[in-house]
């Protein structure tokens, strides 16, 4: 019995032993204005690491510490890391920290455009960081819209969220009209939104900014080429809220306001992350929103949202994350304004750049699908609904640091996407003397001559009577009463009606090897989309004026029977101005390597290389008008129905495979802890886009595959972070070879839409990119950034129809040497940031300089300035309140050109000789979205 007491005696006193041999670190990490920073990842590199989120107080706690000698490190996103050597010899130590401010982030990890995680000091890559804090300077207005504020970033939101244009340093001939985002990668956290793209098919559908996300980590062109999948001109990677504090935290934003001539906007976020225990946290979190948008129409423009979370289990080699999103969300986007006046643009016809829509209104059709005619389907068509947008989406993503100093990490994501287009597309003016007006509701079978009856749609009552007998001998038309049309045109617009699914896979694999010199990194990715798309477009009757009003038309001739031009809502020509059905499957794999070698302290030699294989395997129908006499219901009093397009049967398929190999080569060296000097040379690749197959080959065979596009890129940069000014230069050249060119056409005698001939051309682009900040005092940051650049079409031809689809009367146009359009020589950011003790206020100035309209040179969009600006105030611990205003003058600015104001045309149809001969004409331009402000209060805990 002596004996068992004084084993457990002996197990009790080792027991006590090894416990008070346990230390804990507690302490409290403020910025330089001693304010508590939360949020602040601390850690020691034990075994395994033991590590602590600082709270709303700003204070951290490390326990159960075993003595001995560590490494403390102490960081946060926007101040500059700290790692400290401690000895552990005493039970308890109080260690509190400054963080200074990382003005520009060079010392913040990035992990966009690179293998190995590396500090933006230390990469040899142009990346930039929007924090938490840039975040909610922004009006929400869209992804591209927040991506302004990247250095070097063009950027066009003028249609809205969706419908965008983004990209960098001249590369961008192929990102214009229904492809904006074509160069780059649009990613959520370091895997694309999604993996293919094509006509009105992007990845800013799929895409919305809440307080889910984070941070933004933006990388223009270089080591893009060998790190992105088909998307050699950048990266812009929105990464996710991934906090692991012990303590149950959480914020909920509520957002009310006004746009364009006070039109309402509410919209509400919420998150809300912690711990689960046994090292499992969780975030989660979303927003939904309700907006009747910038500009007046007669509909809700945008309503939805999203839910996103992440659960995540940390171990001692690393972590596994489960995360997912389902978006669910409705808008729509703008088409543009008529204008005249080529030197000076001035709105036309009683519109107004800041308040005109010029969408058709809303209602309800049935319109026939052509697929499914003999069954009777129908598509339900109202243009409110716009673009109704849904992906549900879950990812895996394993972290693990093995033996050996190896580490492996893999991403996967599942998806299934769909995206239903229900909208107007063009705007045109039409003139009622114009034979189009009436060619349209039937493509001429039969053609509509005598008395037309205009009358609206929706009270029946009688607008307009005329006679359009006299437009055949050259004259104008007759009004038959007092009663006229506004601008005595009609909108020359079509129903566009779309509908495109795609379930998708997307998975990268990376091992990491380190050893003496060396950091080496390879692996592969793959990616499978099998995807659907069906286009159907109907000619719709409506008024031409600010907010138009749908028109039932008929012919009423004096003894002969009423023949309906249109349907009771207006909508004519049912399917016949559109087909398409398509469908693809998509698989891309890649392989890659890199090699981070240290050739000195103070210099590091980054090569990397990836052989990518992308093979596109799918078939388009091939369609033809339905021809029963009196079309689809045998009534040869309702014309409208009688063009239908169906398939015949016959497909054109396409079986094509693209192969190439991109490499880039980058040098950083270390002056000193502040400041490096970094240079690259990048040579990748792009392969077509679906829309390659989908847009150009409408009923003839798909003969041979795409040309893969060539881009050299070339950059040389300094950066600096020093106490109170930070800054990034970096001068860079870019050549862009192969861009395929095609135009969207529209033949009058036929009624018919075609795209031309591609034809293969060539861009260049030298220029210097600059982000800097200054903070001279404690309450005071200034922030400029922008690019100056040359932008050139070393070689370019365009393929002139000669507005018909017959080639006798066809030619190419040699445009080599112009400038290269909507790309400014000159665009920047200019800010000024206040903020002390409980009041926070700031002021954006964004300016983007004059930019080419076309190719051709001929016409040219003015530069103009854009003025932000917000006011915050601390109400106490919990509350806050913010001001937040975006075009604040009112900007009238055109972002984009359209060509003339015509029915079809497109904006390389208007030449220098177009203009001299049409000196007072109309065209199409799209103004920046007008002003928007907005209140918000936001509640953490």
């Amino acid at each position: 019995m002596t004996k068992i007491k004084l084993l457990v005696f002996t197990l009790m006193l080792a027991q006590t032993l090894f416990t008070n041999a346990q230390s804990s670190i507690n302490g409290i990490i403020t910025d330089n204005n001693n304010q508590p920073i939360s949020g602040v990842s601390v850690s020691l590199n034990t075994n395994p690491v033991i590590f602590s989120i600082s709270n709303d107080e700003g204070k951290y706690n490390l326990s159960n510490i075993p003595s001995g000698d560590f490494i403390i490190s102490i960081s946060h996103l926007g101040f500059k890391p700290i790692k400290d050597a401690i000895k552990i010899s005493r039970e308890n130590m109080a260690l509190s920290y400054i963080l200074d401010t990382d003005l520009l982030d060079l010392h913040t990890v990035v992990v966009t455009g690179s293998f190995t995680p590396k500090t933006q000091l230390e990469s040899s890559s142009s990346v930039s960081t929007l924090n938490t804090q840039s975040l909610k300077q922004v009006v929400p207005q869209g992804t591209a819209n927040l991506l302004q504020n990247i250095p070097g970033t063009f950027v066009d939101a003028s249609a809205g969220e969706v419908f965008t244009r983004v990209y960098t340093r001249g590369v961008s001939a192929a990102a214009e009209d229904d492809m904006g985002w074509y160069y780059v990668s649009l990613q959520e956290d370091d895997l694309p939104v999604s993996l293919v793209q094509h006509s009105y098919y992007g990845p800013d559908l799929f895409h919305r900014v809440d307080l889910m996300t984070a941070n933004v980590e933006a990388l223009r062109g270089g080591s893009a080429s060998i790190t992105a999948m088909n998307a050699p001109g950048g990266v812009y990677n929105f990464i996710s809220r991934n906090q692991t504090s012990k303590e149950l935290n959480g914020e909920v934003q509520l957002q009310t306001g006004i746009k364009g001539e006070g039109n309402a906007y509410y919209r509400g976020d919420a998150v809300l992350g912690g711990t689960l225990g046994n090292n499992w946290s969780f975030n989660a979190g979303g927003h939904y929103r309700h907006d009747d948008g910038a500009r007046n129409t007669d509909f809700t423009f945008s309503k939805g949202g999203q839910f996103k979370f992440n659960l995540t289990k940390v171990n001692s080699r690393g972590y596994f994350k489960l995360y997912g999103k389902y978006l669910n969300d409705y808008t729509n986007r703008y088409n543009g304004v008529a204008a005249t006046n080529w030197d000076n643009p001035k709105a036309a016809f009683g519109q107004d750049f800041n308040s005109t829509a010029l969408l058709m209104p809303a209602y309800s059709a049935s319109i026939p699908d052509g697929r499914y005619l003999e069954t009777g389907k129908t598509n339900s068509f109202n243009p409110s609904k716009g673009v109704h947008a849904k992906d549900l989406a879950f990812g895996f993503d394993l972290f693990q640091n093995l033996n050996n100093n190896w580490s492996i990490k893999n991403n996967m994501k599942f998806s299934t996407k769909n995206a239903n287009w229900q909208t107007s597309i063009s705007n045109a003016f039409v003139s009622l003397s114009d034979p189009t007006t009436y060619y349209l509701p039937s493509n001429g079978n039969p053609f509509p001559v005598g008395q037309i009856i205009f009358k609206n749609a929706q009270t029946g009552a009688e607008m307009a009577r005329i006679d359009n007998s006299p437009i055949f001998a050259g004259s104008p038309i007759n009004y038959l009463t007092d009663d006229t049309l506004p601008n005595d045109a009609v909108l020359g617009t079509s129903t566009w009606y779309k509908d495109n699914d795609a379930d998708e896979f997307m998975q990268q694999l990376t091992l990491r090897k380190t050893w003496d010199y060396h950091d080496f990194s390879f692996g592969f990715s793959t990616g499978i989309s099998n995807t659907s798309v069906f286009t159907q477009g109907s000619f719709a009757f409506s008024t031409y004026e600010n907010n138009p009003t749908m028109l039932q038309v008929t012919l009423e001739n004096p003894n002969e029977p009423i023949l309906y031009l249109s349907d009771e809502n207006g909508v004519s020509n049912y399917g016949g101005l559109f087909f398409t059905n398509s469908r693809a499957d998509v698989f891309q794999a890649a392989t890659f390597a890199n090699d981070i070698w240290k050739l000195s302290d103070k210099i590091q030699l980054d090569l990397g290389i990836r052989y990518e294989t992308i093979y596109h395997k799918g078939s388009n129908d091939r369609s033809a008008p339905f021809t029963q006499n009196g079309g689809l219901d045998a009534d040869e009093t309702t014309i409208y129905d009688n063009n239908i397009l169906q398939p015949t049967g016959e497909r054109d398929s396409f079986n094509f495979n693209y192969n190439y190999l991109s490499y880039s080569a980058g040098l950083n060296i270390k002056l000193t802890e502040d400041v490096s000097l970094f240079g690259r040379y990048s040579r990748g690749n792009k392969a077509p886009e679906l829309n390659y197959y989908f847009n150009n080959f409408a009923n003839v065979p798909i003969i041979k595959a795409g040309e893969v596009q060539k881009i050299k890129q070339a950059e040389l940069g300094l950066k600096s972070a020093l106490k109170d000014f930070s800054f990034t230069t970096t001068l860079f050249w870019s050549q862009l070879k192969n861009i395929g060119v095609s135009n969207f056409e529209f033949d009058d005698n036929t009624s018919s839409i075609f795209y031309t001939p591609i034809q293969f051309n060539s861009s260049q682009t030298l220029g210097l990119e600059w982000e800097t900040i200054y903070n001279p005092i404690q309450y005071l940051t200034f922030r400029f950034n922008g690019v100056l650049q040359n932008p050139k079409a070393t070689k370019w031809n365009i393929y002139d129809a000669a507005g018909s689809v017959d080639i006798a009367d066809d030619s190419i146009i040699d445009y080599s040497g112009n400038r290269l359009p909507f790309n400014p020589k000159l665009l920047f950011n200019l800010s000024a940031e206040f903020q002390k003790d409980k009041v926070s206020s700031f002021i954006k100035w964004k300016y983007t300089g004059k930019r080419e309209g076309n190719v051709a040179n001929a016409f040219q969009l003015a530069a103009y300035s854009v003025f932000d600006a917000g006011m915050g105030y601390q109400i106490n611990k919990n509350l806050s309140a913010r001001l937040l205003a975006s075009n604040i003058l009112n900007s009238d600015g055109l972002a984009n050109f359209f060509g003339a104001n015509s029915f079809g045309a497109n904006a390389n149809g208007t030449t220098q000789e177009y203009i001299n001969e049409n000196p007072d004409a109309s065209f199409i331009v799209v103004p920046v979205i007008p002003r928007s402000t907005l209140l918000q209060l936001n509640y953490t805990f």
